[in-house]
């Protein structure tokens, strides 16, 4: 895939001193998810940490930005002062006033700078579009300026994107399968008979959509499946995939959904 070959491309740049930067734009369910998870096994010899954009944390100053740092605070004391302590300040360490974040820039580029060092540091960022706008601001301040510092940081972001922050980055766009490629997902998901018509139907709903392909058959009862159409047409992709989520969530436990709304309301 030309997307993986991107990849691949930057991680051996940064295993030769260069730093690089990559965002990946796509629908949900399109695959940004699954080559975030490549890059990571990819990655031999560099260190990977990550970071997931959470839109109940948007209003937050700095969560995002937290998150993918907070592995690489044992290189806090190597900063200097200034930038040490605005750092501390913006990740609730100590107190002080507001963070200037031209300054928390320059600190988060020192610090991923300083753990590259000693092998290059792959930073992965998903669901960009959720950031808060804090860190979005910094980490793509600090992506302009990345150079020979074996840094790489790879965004995945929503689109069409609604805020502006990583327009200017390198970017790829994630389209999905090919038609040959969908019908093989297709057929590796579906048991029992089906019919051409709703095969179609559904290939066409999905528009190589790979989460789409392994969702939307979910909709169809065996029955449906073997003739006739079935699938709902009023909603658009992303709200037929949330849909049927939706109502996979609604048949579990009480208990269950509970647990399923803390666990997506924490960052890890």
């Amino acid at each position: 895939m030309a997307e993986c070959a991107q990849l691949d491309h930057r991680l051996a740049a940064a295993r030769t001193g260069q730093s690089a930067v990559l965002v990946l734009r796509g629908e949900p369910g399109v695959g940004k998810t699954a080559l975030m998870g490549y890059a990571a096994e990819r990655a031999a010899g560099c260190r990977v940490v990550r970071a997931l954009g959470v839109e109940a944390e948007m209003e937050l100053p700095f969560a995002g930005l937290q998150q993918l740092c907070a592995p690489l605070l044992d290189g806090l004391e190597r900063l200097p002062s200034p930038q040490r302590a605005v750092l501390g300040t913006a990740f609730g360490l100590t107190l002080g006033a507001p963070p200037d974040l031209f300054l928390v820039g320059l600190a988060v580029l020192s610090l991923l700078s300083d753990a590259a060092e000693k092998r290059p540091l792959v930073c992965l960022i998903d669901d960009a579009q959720w950031l808060d706008r804090s860190s979005a601001q910094v980490l793509a301040f600090v992506a302009r300026r990345l150079e020979a510092e074996s840094v790489v940081l790879v965004f995945a972001e929503r689109e069409p994107a609604e805020r502006d922050e990583l327009a200017r980055l390198p970017d790829l766009r994630v389209t999905g399968l090919s038609d040959t490629q969908a019908r093989d997902l297709l057929a590796s998901v579906i048991s029992g008979p089906l019919d051409d018509r709703v095969r179609d139907q559904i290939l066409a709903e999905a528009h190589g959509n790979p989460l789409a392909l392994l969702e939307l058959p979910r909709e169809l009862s065996p029955a449906k499946r073997a003739g006739g159409f079935g699938l709902p047409d009023a909603l658009p992709l992303p709200g037929l995939i949330e849909m049927s989520f939706r109502r996979r969530v609604q048949q579990l436990p009480a208990a269950t959904q509970r647990l399923l709304l803390v666990a997506a309301a924490e960052p890890t």
